[in-house]
């Protein structure tokens, strides 16, 4: 199995065509089926679907994706050790992070890594934690900065950022907004709700908040930023449940506490591979939060690299 057929499946199953993949890659249309013609004969079973529209992953295809670009990621972080031990840091750093993450001040912290290594690019992709996490387990991302929203397994783990309880954000004539002081998810069961889709953090932490106390709620209103969702609740259209920084943002809402939700419901994380998969770019940004006093677990991270 060469790498170069790993390149060309992964590509493929990207683009769900060869003619986009071919042109990406700047190979032949031909010499790209040539290839998954031969990756396919190797292991023996179909990998694609192929349509006149577009190709699908077989079963087959799925099990190997994921395998196949935890390999070229770790190729890829071979080449940037090696240029590390140079004194040379190269590459490429893929970053993923949630909207207004706590910890971490993603933009001033990219801004400082670039200046500090002009010669990585630098690539952001913005999503929930839920599919965060999957991208760093399956080597699509270097690390990510999001929720905690599983234990560490051998190809995902997390350091510690920071943490903070739940606050309910409502209108300032809201009846809650009488209330003045913490409430329960039992208060709130009648309620309609703004949050995010299922896959943030924040709404996978409100989730289980409510879950654990065995309260239904229902979210009328979904969005996918933080600014539409509290203007939704500032024209009085629901409540929303979310981190307490986010209660800075909009200074005409109410805020209160939420009741049994602890001090550590809510953990923002650096999420990265094992320490052997992670690469240089990685590690470097992990310690130039620690140069910029991040937090202190941050800081052991990256002594410990």
């Amino acid at each position: 199995m060469e790498l170069r057929h790993l390149q060309h499946f992964v590509a493929v199953a990207e683009d769900q065509h060869f003619t986009r993949a071919a042109e990406r890659l700047l190979v032949s249309q031909s010499g790209l089926s040539a290839s998954i013609r031969a990756l396919e004969r190797e292991l023996q079973t179909p990998l694609f679907v192929r349509t006149t529209r577009r190709v699908t992953l077989t079963p087959a295809g799925r099990a190997l994706l994921g395998e196949a670009e935890r390999i070229l990621a770790q190729v890829r972080a071979a080449h940037e050790a090696v240029a590390a031990v140079q004194g040379v840091l190269r590459g490429m750093l893929a970053l993923g992070t949630e909207q207004c993450i706590a910890g971490v001040h993603v933009a001033g912290l990219l801004a400082a890594f670039r200046r500090q290594h002009p010669d990585v690019e630098i690539c952001l992709r913005q999503a929930g934690s839920g599919a965060l996490a999957e991208e760093v387990a399956a080597g699509r991302l270097d690390l990510a900065f999001a929720v905690r929203t599983q234990e560490d397994t051998d190809q995902l783990r997390s350091v510690p950022l920071t943490s903070e309880p739940m606050t309910v954000l409502c209108h300032s004539s809201h009846p809650l907004a009488a209330v003045g002081a913490a409430v329960t998810p039992e208060d709130l069961g009648g309620e309609v709700f703004v949050d995010f889709h299922p896959d943030w953090g924040p709404r996978r932490t409100t989730d289980a908040v409510f879950a654990a106390a065995g309260v239904r709620r229902s979210v009328a209103l979904e969005v996918n930023d933080v600014h539409s969702l509290l203007d939704l609740v500032d024209e009085n259209l629901g409540i929303a449940v979310v981190p307490r920084h986010f209660a800075h943002k909009r200074a005409s809402l109410t805020a209160l506490p939420v009741k049994g939700t602890g001090e550590t419901v809510y953990e923002t994380v650096a999420m990265l591979p094992p320490p052997q998969a992670t690469s240089p770019a990685a590690r470097a940004l992990m310690a130039l939060m620690e140069q910029t006093g991040g937090p202190a677990t941050a800081r052991e991270e990256a002594r410990a690299s």
